[in-house]
């Protein structure tokens, strides 16, 4: 087993530099074909291209095949006859799922009415049909929007499904800020139990709201399918975002809505600013040494997690959902 050590770190130090100083231009066409034989069989490694991403990102041309790698609508072993007939398949299921909808689609009114009319206080979370546009502005058929979403959700599970997910998310995030920033973590307490509970449409919605551009949100929800630097690296994002308002929070001695308020307002981001401090948090988090006086309580036992392309592990705990990798 590969043990901790600082190469780890300067290695996600080297991608936090790498994708703001040492810029270079996304993964073209050309270049993505290059990534693949004669065949259509993947020439590079699979880590290879995901560290490029992370450091890079698509450009719009290769966006559409790339994703389908990403989120396992293809296979990374797979040659160009194979993706062929999974394009005809996934297009054939798709078309037998609308027929089976228009058949079920009264029962499927009848339930939905009966659910909102017995669980008033539940309320819909607004965004989802913005995700779904997203996919539809990326690719050109139906099947492919249904089926690149479907994934996705599976891809990003703890991400997106509110009750499984979104509340493990949460609980990570506490965790994080406990290790790194005591300090804020302790004043958060103070504000109540619910302050960084409040923060779930970050993790529900991908913080697609955040950015300035759908070409930013893009960037970050592909960097997220890639595993890179590490799994669970939504985490990391939040933390790095509420590190935003840490000062503001601290200084304005804000109620538990006022820093919703706060953390709502971070609109019109960069996703290479975002995605280069979560890397550096992530540099920090292998660096960061558990006290002795820690308790395997209060950090859910820590575990050894392989999470860069080096093959690096490093210190972290299963309060971080086994991995932040």
């Amino acid at each position: 087993m590969t043990t901790l050590s600082p190469e780890n770190s300067l290695s996600a130090r080297w991608s936090a530099s790498f994708i703001l100083v040492k810029r270079k231009p996304p993964i073209d066409k050309t270049e993505w074909d290059g990534f693949f034989d004669e065949n259509g069989l993947l020439a590079k490694s699979r880590d290879f291209i995901c560290v490029n991403i992370l450091e890079r990102g698509l450009h719009p041309f290769v966006r559409t095949e790339a994703w389908k790698f990403l989120t396992g609508y293809y296979s990374w072993q797979s040659s160009q006859d194979e993706r062929l007939t999974v394009d005809s398949t996934r297009r054939k299921n798709y078309e037998a799922l609308c027929e089976m909808y228009e058949k079920i689609q009264p029962l499927l009114e009848n339930l939905h009415r009966n659910f909102m009319e017995t669980r008033t206080t539940i309320e819909y979370q607004q965004g989802f049909h913005e995700m779904v546009m997203l996919f539809q502005l990326m690719v050109e058929y139906d099947h492919e929007t249904f089926w690149l979403f479907q994934f996705f959700l599976q891809k990003m599970e703890h991400s997106c499904v509110i009750n499984i997910g979104v509340g493990k998310n949460l609980d990570k995030l506490n965790t994080l800020i406990n290790f790194l920033d005591p300090m804020f973590a302790e004043h958060l307490r103070g504000k109540g139990a619910g302050t960084v509970q409040s923060l779930f449409p970050w993790f529900c919605l991908c913080f697609q709201h955040a950015f300035k551009s759908f070409d930013d949100v893009w960037r970050l929800w592909e960097v997220l399918l890639t595993g890179k630097p590490c799994r669970n690296f939504q985490v990391l994002v939040a933390y790095s975002m509420l590190q935003m308002v840490r000062e503001q929070v601290l200084q304005e001695s804000m109620t538990s809505n006022d820093i919703l308020l706060a953390c709502n307002s971070l609109i019109d981001l960069d996703a290479d600013v975002l995605i280069s401090a979560a890397c550096l948090v992530y540099a920090e988090l292998i660096q960061k040494d558990t006290p002795p006086q820690t308790s395997q309580h209060s950090l859910c036992h820590l575990q050894r997690t392989s999470c860069l392309p080096t093959g690096g592990m490093f210190n972290t705990c299963i309060g971080l959902e086994h991995e932040l990798d």
